[in-house]
């Protein structure tokens, strides 16, 4: 059985101590989410495992032959095409078919008997080690991926260089999962992902037979995908099983025990001070001395921390606005000659909670731009109502500056005294000595918690927000959202966090294609009314379909002779269904021939004849390419 384990493990940079005396098991099959918050360490205890930097003490045990797959925040690509990037994946199987390659042309060249035996043997090996790596496959599992993760055959032969942030993720997901490693990694494989690709993340890892390690902060997504929470707190693990919400209730409990315990213990303590206080020097005190000693043996347990991050705070109502707080009508909007919403229509009430989502690309930042005033519509209008103030929450953060330290970043800006600027601070996390860091040395989660904190306080009534809890932790996307649920005033975010969409969202607008599709509800709702959409469109074309077959096939003589040899009146186009259907059968018959070939090549008695066999090899690589061909085609087509 495939086992990852982990023993004993310590990991310090100088007299900072990032985790100390860590084990944990994981084996084929576990799904397991790696928590904690931002800098407790959870990427050093990845890197450790792969070996990537050096634990200061402690082992990492990995069965030999185990493939592990990585895939790292901020990977680096190199130059090539995107098919020869992900190919580089295959490095091990390319150098086998090249000694495959090697030596057939020594096996053709070789007269004697005895080295042509011995080449013979090596060459059995080649051909074994290259089809044990997959190495008659990789390239339909190249584009199988390719194609699932949302790139297009055009893709394949572009630069990787040429790819967006987004995109660029999604080729180093891609490259880790071609070869279906048995222990696969990853390091917050959500970022840059639009929900479509996210969701087919989450089924496509649910369905994954090796071990899986996913750090990170999207909880609906360890909600799908994780079976085991390793939760990192104050340099050490705590395992729970289950998923993120099972996780959240089991820690729950855990601290209610704890608090329990450690106020038991603390009543203990204060009856037995007070008994041996009383009796010290009187007749009991060799019951004194007795229990004294009693004292001085006794465990103390730590006190519970308080794991709440937002405290709750009140926020000076905002002015009052209009009813129709934002609207839309008939908005077409772009950038030179590339048209991004046509025809756009929306209307935001007082005290909506607005979600907006959709693929990316699609225009959920030119629709917010339109809001702000920063870009003006090329037809239809934008109008914001009366008395409405809005505040934009920008991911890059305009708002802040870098040399005021925490503290004078609101005391400035709102003639705070400093208790009650510390008072703001602290809901959103920051507290004791962080207030006096300076806002330049602050982590992206550090300056996004501090610039939305100043966006409420400004008095807005309606905030415009652009993926707000990018970059934070659990916790401090838990203060963002509690925040968010407490403002009384109206607001339109735009967000990949479908967690955070469920708490603080009561409308979702979809924006695909150049329209705006509405649905009244939060995160879940919307998504099980599409399911339930999409599937009554397909049992209604599949009831279409029967319909329009049985008239068919009664006229199908007269429509012939109607049809001649030309496309007259009488001639359709054949529908992509029966296109496909042919290009399946075709596939299946090339896979046969494939299946013949591959038997033929790995028997030994064919190697006999070099010739036999090179022209075996030629053959085999021509209906491969024509199977790479039929597949592609069948992609395209289908969709898939």
């Amino acid at each position: 059985m495939s086992l990852l384990e982990v023993r004993g493990l310590s990991k310090a940079y100088g007299i900072q101590n990032i985790f100390n005396d860590v084990s944990f098991q994981i084996r084929r099959g576990d799904k397991v989410g790696l928590i904690g918050p931002n800098g407790a360490g959870k990427t050093t205890l990845v890197r450790c495992l792969l070996g990537l930097e050096r634990p200061d003490s402690g082992q990492v045990a990995l069965a030999p032959g185990q493939r592990v797959g990585y895939v790292e925040q901020d990977t680096g690509l190199g130059d090539r095409t995107l098919y020869d990037e992900l190919v580089s994946a295959y490095g091990d199987v390319l150098g086998w078919q090249a000694d495959m390659r090697r030596l057939e042309a020594a096996i053709a060249a070789e007269q004697d008997p005895g080295r042509l035996d011995k080449l013979m043997k090596d060459y059995a090996q080649a051909v074994e080690r290259f089809e044990r790596g997959g190495g008659y496959e990789y390239e339909n599992t190249v584009r199988r991926v390719a194609f699932g993760l949302g790139f297009t055959a055009d893709d394949l032969t572009r630069r990787t260089r040429e790819f967006s942030g987004g995109q660029k993720t999604r080729i180093c997901l891609a490259r880790a999962l071609i070869r279906q490693p048995d222990f696969l990694f990853l390091d917050e494989p959500t970022n840059h992902l639009d929900l479509g690709m996210v969701e087919w993340l989450e089924e496509f890892l649910q369905g994954y037979s090796g071990a899986v390690l996913v750090i990170s902060h999207d909880r609906y997504f360890l909600d799908s995908v994780a079976g085991r929470i390793l939760a990192m707190e104050n340099g050490s693990i705590a395992e729970y099983t289950g998923n993120y919400s099972e996780y959240l209730e089991k820690k729950t409990e855990k601290l209610a025990a704890r608090e329990k315990a450690y106020a038991k213990q603390q009543a203990f303590i204060a009856k037995t001070e007070a008994y041996i206080d009383r009796y010290r020097a009187g007749i009991k005190s060799k019951q004194a001395r007795g229990r004294q000693s009693q004292l001085n043996r006794l465990v103390r347990l730590s006190r519970p921390e308080d794991v709440s991050g937002f405290d709750f705070f009140a926020f000076n109502p905002p002015a009052e606005c209009a009813e129709r707080v934002a609207e839309l009508d008939e908005v077409a909007a772009g950038y030179g000659a590339k048209t991004v919403l046509n025809g756009v229509s929306l209307l935001v009430r007082r005290g909506d909670g607005v979600a907006l989502v959709g693929p990316n690309g699609a225009g959920k930042t030119t629709l917010l731009k339109l809001l702000t005033g920063d870009l003006a519509p090329d037809s239809g209008k934008v109008k914001l109502g009366s008395r409405v103030r809005p505040g934009y929450f920008a991911q890059e953060h305009e708002t802040l500056t870098d040399t005021n330290s925490v503290l004078d970043e609101i005391m400035r800006e709102f003639a705070f005294s400093e208790e009650r600027a510390r008072h703001y601070l602290g809901a959103f996390l920051f507290k004791g000595d962080d207030v006096y860091k300076l806002v330049g040395g602050l982590s992206g989660g550090e300056k996004a918690r501090l610039a939305l904190l100043k966006l409420m306080l400004t008095g807005a009534n309606f905030l415009i927000l652009d993926e707000p809890t990018n970059h934070l932790d659990i916790s401090a996307r838990e203060a963002v959202e509690e925040a968010i649920m407490n403002f009384p005033g109206t607001f339109l975010t735009v967000s990949h966090d479908r967690y955070f969409l469920d708490k603080v969202a009561n409308r979702v607008v979809e924006l695909d294609g150049g329209q705006l599709t509405e649905y009244a509800g939060n995160y879940s709702y919307y998504r099980d009314k599409k399911a339930a959409l999409a599937k009554a469109a397909a049992q209604a074309a599949s009831q279409a379909a029967a319909v329009e077959k049985k008239p068919a096939a009664k006229q199908g003589n007269a429509a012939q002779g109607q049809a001649g040899s030309g496309k007259g009146a009488g001639w359709r186009k054949p529908d992509t269904a029966r296109q496909a259907k042919r290009l399946e059968e075709e596939i299946a018959m090339l896979e046969h021939e494939l299946a013949g070939l591959e038997a033929r090549l790995n028997d030994p008695a064919s190697h006999a004849d070099a010739a036999l066999s090179r022209g075996l090899a030629d053959e085999y690589a021509a209906k491969q390419a024509e199977l790479d061909e039929k597949y592609t085609a069948w992609l395209e087509l289908t969709g898939e």
